[in-house]
């Protein structure tokens, strides 16, 4: 029997999916609710099983952690491979790797969650309200306001698509962004700093990479519309966090919308959890009960197919 870890599973949804009925008396299933940064700890942690189940994002398999994990055959993640894994230290030793299908409908809805909150100011009146207050912030119209989207891709094109609906006008750029797909997606192609400057709420949807880590700093904030709103639903290093803190205690923009940060679980002395005019989740873009079954479905459908020897979705390392 194959001993199974599932890690990485915040809210305890991974443990409790059905799926995993399927695999019942073939093998010993181990779920951890906490993310260990600690190479040293992850190590030990992790050394007793041969199946690792993880969750795209949250835990890095490096060349050095997979070297000290003997029994490890098999790793599973939930979501599309996002370079968590070093691919070509886990086929070095033969160490197969799978993820799984998924949808980008949860992280849109989100996204569109976040902006209407944070223009209309629902979590600052929910407070008030249950602390006996009553209207105490003015918040905003969208319709005909300007919506800047950095990354008009699969999720920033629907974004566009919900600015339009609310007769909101659409600014987009982006690394590979033409100004024939920006109109195709009812937006107008600009330069960064003119759509930083122009639009009144401003969403972040590029992928993190080396070209978009600290992508947004203090001087493209310092574009920004004193009653503009930034929403980031990407990835949190694509923003410097430093100098968003910044331009929100020194009231320079209206506020933010975060659901991604450079460390997560977002520390607790952590000073974007004190920082004023910022709505903040944790990273539930893509929580939904249904993209959940779907990851966990699919990683229960690669352990039974790699435990019967049959054909898994085997993911090759770069130049295989």
């Amino acid at each position: 029997m194959k001993r199974v870890a599932i890690i990485d599973d915040w809210g305890g949804l991974a443990s409790g999916t059905v799926a995993w009925e399927r695999l019942t008396g073939r093998v010993d299933a181990q779920a951890f609710r906490d993310t260990l940064a600690d190479e040293e700890a992850l190590a030990k942690r992790l050394a007793p099983f041969e199946i690792v189940v993880g969750v795209r994002e949250r835990t890095r398999f490096t060349a050095g952690l997979l070297g000290r994990l003997p029994k490890l055959e098999l790793i599973a993640l939930g979501g599309g491979m996002t370079g968590q894994v070093d691919m070509a230290a886990a086929t070095a030793r033969g160490i197969v790797v799978t993820d799984s299908s998924g949808s980008g409908a949860a992280a849109i809805e989100h996204t569109i969650g976040m902006i209407m909150a944070a223009v209309r100011r629902i979590p600052q009146e929910d407070r008030a309200l249950r602390a006996g207050r009553w209207q105490t912030a003015v918040g905003i119209e969208l319709g005909g306001k300007t919506l800047g989207i950095i990354g008009l891709g699969k999720i920033g094109s629907k974004i566009a698509a919900f600015g339009r609906l609310l007769d909101m006008r659409v600014l987009a750029c982006g690394l590979t962004l033409t100004p024939e797909r920006a109109t195709a997606a009812g937006a107008t192609m600009v330069p960064l700093d003119t759509l930083l400057r122009d639009s009144d709420v401003v969403s972040v949807n590029l992928r993190l990479s080396d070209k978009t880590r600290g992508f947004l700093g203090a001087r493209h904030l310092a574009l920004m519309k004193p009653t503009a709103f930034l929403i980031n639903s990407a990835r949190g290093p694509i923003v410097d966090e430093a100098a968003l803190v910044a331009a929100l205690r020194e009231r320079r923009i209206a506020g933010a919308a975060l659901d991604v940060y450079d460390t997560e679980p977002l520390p607790l002395d952590d000073p974007l959890r004190t920082a004023p005019g910022l709505l903040a989740t944790p990273h539930i873009g893509y929580v939904t009960r249904e993209l959940y079954t779907t990851f966990y479905r699919d990683a229960v459908e690669d352990i039974a197919a790699f435990l019967d020897g049959t054909p898994v979705r085997v993911l090759a390392a770069p130049g295989t």
